[in-house]
């Protein structure tokens, strides 16, 4: 079994698992069929491909939030390409300065297609939506003999900078992980973001279990605390000597 890990970082992220008519939402961490989706464009794997779909959607999937960002809300206006004519206004909402570390566990020699895809994609990578490309390079590395929550326990902390400096007091830090569960997990939710098909003509999901968890990562930016130095009383030695 291995485990391939991303880094999802950018200025906007839009992870929608839900939209209704003008109304455009995104989810506090990036879902399954977003990350797949990424996947089959980097691989060339085609909207009507369903059957290379069923081993991507195979792969166990779970999230790490290192910097959860801030919902930003924004109105589109669009004109019709041929008759010119105005659409609805629109309400888009985005993930700003989020971070997040997405980890994939399954069959190693299809996540090593994928990680090499991811390096030179057939179509480019991007955050939910296309106005979202990543900051950087979104592959992290490609783990052989390790879980998928070993993977999200060991991945260095992937936040900005500036972000790690502002809990410089915290040696270690907490970070919450949604992964998908076992079989024998209890108390998961539910979240319809399992892609069955991603043809345009009947995009379909399917509920899958996620359960939520914390780890403690170290944090690169920490600053030692100092031990409190001894109280000193200038008086304590006239005293003894009375």
């Amino acid at each position: 079994m291995s485990v391939l890990t991303l880094r999802l970082a950018g200025p906007l992220q839009s992870w929608g698992a839900s939209a209704r008519f003008t109304r455009r939402t995104t989810e506090s961490a990036p879902t399954k069929s977003g990350v797949i989706g990424m996947l089959a464009a980097a691989s060339g794997t085609e909207r009507g491909d369903d059957a290379a779909l069923v081993r991507l959607s195979a792969l166990r999937f779970g999230v790490r939030i290192d910097q959860p960002g801030t919902r930003v809300r924004d109105f589109q206006t669009a004109h019709h390409g041929v008759t010119e004519t105005s659409m609805p206004l629109s309400e888009r909402f985005y993930l700003a300065d989020a971070v997040f570390v997405a980890a994939l566990e399954g069959d190693g020699e299809l996540l090593a297609s994928l990680h090499a895809a991811l390096r030179a994609p057939v179509y480019p990578p991007f955050l939910g939506r296309r106005s979202c490309p990543p900051a950087r390079p979104v592959e992290l590395g490609l783990h052989d003999g390790i879980s998928l929550d070993q993977a999200l326990t060991d991945e260095e902390w992937q936040a900005a900078p500036w972000y790690r400096r502002q809990r410089r007091s915290e040696a270690m830090v907490s970070l919450v992980v949604l992964r998908e569960a076992g079989d024998d997990e209890h108390d998961a939710d539910f979240q319809r973001d399992q892609p069955l098909s991603f043809a345009a003509e009947h995009r379909r999901h399917a509920l899958r279990t996620v359960v939520s968890r914390t780890v403690d990562v170290p944090n690169p930016a920490a600053v030692p605390r100092h031990p409190r130095h001894p109280r000193h009383d200038p008086f304590e030695a006239l005293e003894e000597s009375v």
